[in-house]
């Protein structure tokens, strides 16, 4: 990919973050474990303890991204390199922590994503503070999902390959 291409999507993916991380710490700040169990009873504390620890996971992974862009992005001069490693570490932990969260307490049904209904499935009905952040950041990550499918794999297979005539 061209330093140019590179540059123009780690402008745009830091600029994608910034209001994911807002939101994440805005619905962390407000809602405590006890706040969201309370409406629904004590039998889904373990599902709203996950949901947190993957919420405060999500929240770090995209931190460190948005750092790591900043970063490539204020240098005087670019570096392709170090720029494509934070966009490959930003789809496969901010994108795929979103997508594959360790706990399961929602996932994406894939047989939705077409039809213009919600994709995300709850493992077990959630209050709508916990329906509304996930559905608002949902779009997001689809779009990071999109902006960096290469760096899913043609990104490794192309630095192996490189190592390899080096």
């Amino acid at each position: 990919m061209s330093a140019a291409n590179v540059h123009k999507l780690s402008e745009g993916t830091r600029e994608k973050l910034k209001p994911v991380i807002e939101k994440l710490e805005g619905f962390l700040n407000e809602y405590s474990l006890k706040a969201l169990a309370a409406e629904q009873g004590e039998d889904t504390l373990p599902f709203y303890k996950g949901f947190l620890a993957d919420l405060r996971h999500l929240l770090v992974f995209s931190e460190v991204s948005y750092e790591k862009l900043g970063v490539v992005l204020r240098r005087a001069n670019f570096d392709a390199e170090f720029a494509e490693k934070a966009l490959y570490n930003t789809y496969h932990q901010c994108v795929n922590s979103f997508f594959y969260p360790k706990n399961e307490c929602y996932s994406e049904d894939g047989r939705y994503a077409y039809t213009g209904q919600e994709a995300i499935r709850f493992r077990q009905t959630p209050v709508k503070p916990v329906r509304d952040i996930i559905l608002d950041i949902t779009r997001t990550f689809e779009e990071l999902r999109d902006d960096l499918s290469y760096y899913e794999s043609d990104y490794l297979t192309q630095r192996r390959m490189n190592q390899r005539h080096a």
